[in-house]
């Protein structure tokens, strides 16, 4: 069974860091592109962080410079270190995993809760 558990959400005030967890299983993870996600109400989801297997990273414009994602292989973990945070962000944020190579092989995981407010 392959298992993607965000954590690492709240509320924080604008200015504040949050850093996200997604814990991995169920999967080869070296071999996975992972990205982050996130979906505000009313909007649709979209991409926040991408990592490549080979360590590579881009970032949405709106977050470039704030928020830094990176990868874990021995704990098979993607993180998303958020710092300056905004209202805007206020979002649920997902974890995503797609393998390179095999077609279909996408998962999620269930979103953790971040909200940015004074």
């Amino acid at each position: 069974q392959v298992q993607l558990v965000e954590s690492g959400g709240g509320l924080v005030q604008p200015g504040g860091s949050l850093r996200l967890s997604c814990a991995a299983s169920g999967i080869i993870f070296r071999v996975y592109h992972m990205g982050w996600y996130r979906q505000a109400p009313g909007k649709q989801r979209e991409l926040v962080a991408r990592i490549t297997s080979g360590g590579s990273t881009n970032y949405a414009d709106s977050v470039k410079g704030r928020f830094t994602i990176s990868r874990d292989n021995a704990k098979s973990t993607v993180y998303l270190q958020m710092n300056s945070l905004k209202p805007e962000d206020t979002a649920v944020y997902y974890c995503n995993g797609e393998a390179t190579l095999v077609p279909g092989s996408i998962y999620w995981g269930q979103g953790t809760q971040v909200t940015v407010s004074s």
